[in-house]
């Protein structure tokens, strides 16, 4: 089997492993009259009530439907416009609820954005949740674009009033945790809402993260984590950027009444709340590591937080290359240009310390290569109007700082791709290179930086050797941000 080809069954591995179902199948354990969680013991006495909004969540309900059967009493889920007939399409049907589920569909958030479908989802959710007793059990299910499948403005805010104060403050360069702490505070069910409205209920949230480090309360802005809404924090926000005069009457009604919801705090001792991470990136990279090993690889995981400029990430993994294929002591400025870039990056130094020991250990230990993991979320910088996306331009530019080391199969190969099976708005989930890409494509009149410039990564690889660099995996059905692998054979030198 080809490196490529190993890697390309790497990546699926990553990709099966925090599949819905299979996420919520590992994580939720029915025994007898219990449901068992995380070590937590749950009753169950016809009292589980469901509900769940993201991307990912009718294969996790359909999932957990299967699991609890009878105990289960009600649901309602919120998902995006014209999943369920995609996944009829794809041949997904274990993804779908069955014919006579206990569980409401309501599909919403055409384009990724909140709508009045999406509105009318989490008017349900609340109102199932507001219903609830003390012997009720509640199990939330989240996963990445909860935030848009969950709209629910605190009255009398309109939907529409809280979008645009949302985006005059990301048109005015607000930052992410600032729209975080105004969205959380606008709305009825975020930043700890729908726990409130289920108390005094027993909650339960497992949750599929798509954000770097897996803080519970920015993954669909938090609905099952407390957290403070302090007046003076959003009213200096509103005032900062200027838009504090030109606020709906509204929404400052609603903040003028935002100090009485303090006595929140008051429930903290109350409050039943478990939340459970059950799948993200490094549980990816953890068992992408399982089938590098089964295929012969060495795996070592650098982290699941690489974010950053896709030039500066794509430098640090031209320079890891270099440093494992230097015949003799790599030199020493590649090490300190990894170190001064690795914080560029996410990227702490124990990390790179501990990876570039295990690239030299690789070489002596009789691997015949190691196979370098890492996830996260870079960022590509908008210069032109093609069609591509950040895992084809990372493996763009890696291929170009690859330029020099011995071609595959002696020489390392670099794979990106999206867990989500769709890089940018493309069929593509990433693509995968090596040290002769630049020939390759001049060999084909391909312009490398031409391509670059106009952010055309999908077009150079799908005419570049009829697009056979592309990683296509179809419809994932999940998402967990990025993977990237750099495979170094430990023959592998610098011309």
């Amino acid at each position: 089997m080809s490196l490529d080809s190993r890697a390309r069954d790497v990546f699926a591995a990553a990709v099966e492993a925090v599949q819905p179902d299979i996420v919520v199948r590992r994580s939720i354990e029915h025994k007898e009259d219990s449901m068992i969680i995380n070590g937590h013991k749950f009753p169950l006495k016809q009292n589980l009530h469901l509900v769940g909004f993201g991307k990912a969540v009718l294969g996790m309900a359909a999932e957990a439907e299967r699991i609890i059967g009878d105990h289960l009493v009600r649901g309602v889920i919120s998902v995006p416009h014209g999943i369920q007939q995609t996944l009829r399409q794809h041949g997904k049907n274990h993804l779908l609820l069955k014919e006579n589920s206990r569980i409401s569909v309501i599909e919403g958030a055409k384009h990724n954005l909140p709508d009045v479908d999406a509105q009318r989802a989490a008017e349900g959710i609340n109102q199932l949740a507001s219903e609830l007793t003390e012997k009720d059990l509640l199990l939330v299910l989240i996963s990445g674009g909860g935030s848009a499948l969950l709209p629910a403005p605190i009255p009398p805010i309109s939907l529409q009033e809280k979008l645009e104060v949302t985006r005059k403050l990301a048109a005015a360069g607000a930052t992410i945790q600032e729209l975080n702490t105004v969205r959380r505070a606008l709305s009825l069910l975020k930043g700890g809402g729908l726990t409130r409205s289920a108390h005094p209920a027993q909650v339960v949230a497992l949750i599929l993260s798509d954000v770097i480090g897996d803080p519970l309360d920015l993954i669909a802005s938090g609905p099952t984590v407390r957290s403070e809404m302090l007046p003076e924090e959003v009213l200096s926000i509103l005032e900062h950027y200027k838009l504090l005069d030109s606020v709906p009457a509204s929404v400052k009604e609603v903040l003028g009444r935002l100090s009485h919801r303090q006595e929140e705090k008051k429930m903290d001792k109350e409050e039943r709340v478990v939340n459970v991470v059950i799948g993200s990136n490094s549980v990816a990279l953890k068992s992408a590591g399982r089938r590098a090993r089964e295929l012969g690889f060495r795996p070592v995981v650098l982290s699941p937080g690489v974010c950053g400029n896709v030039k500066a990430v794509s430098r640090l993994y031209g320079l890891l290359a270099r440093f494992a294929c230097s015949p003799e002591e790599p030199p020493s400025e590649i090490v300190a240009e990894m170190l001064k870039l690795g914080p560029e990056i996410g990227l702490k130094s124990w990390d790179l310390y501990r990876t570039m020991q295990a690239l030299t250990e690789g070489c002596t230990e009789g691997w015949g290569a190691t196979c370098l993991l890492a996830g996260g979320e870079p960022t590509v910088e908008l210069t032109g109007k093609g069609l591509g996306g950040r895992n084809q331009e990372l493996a763009l530019r890696v291929g170009l700082e690859l330029r020099g080391l011995e071609l595959p199969p002696n020489g390392p190969i670099f794979l990106s791709g999206g867990t989500d099976g769709q890089d940018g708005p493309t069929e593509a989930a990433g693509a995968f290179t090596d040290a002769g890409l630049s020939d390759e494509a001049r060999a084909q009149g391909l312009n490398i930086d031409d391509f670059l410039y106009n952010n055309d990564s999908f077009t150079f690889f799908t005419r570049l050797s009829a697009g056979q660099r592309l990683l296509l995996p179809g419809l994932t059905c999940t998402n967990v941000m990025d993977v990237h692998m750099l495979i170094i054979p430990h023959n592998s030198q610098e011309k």
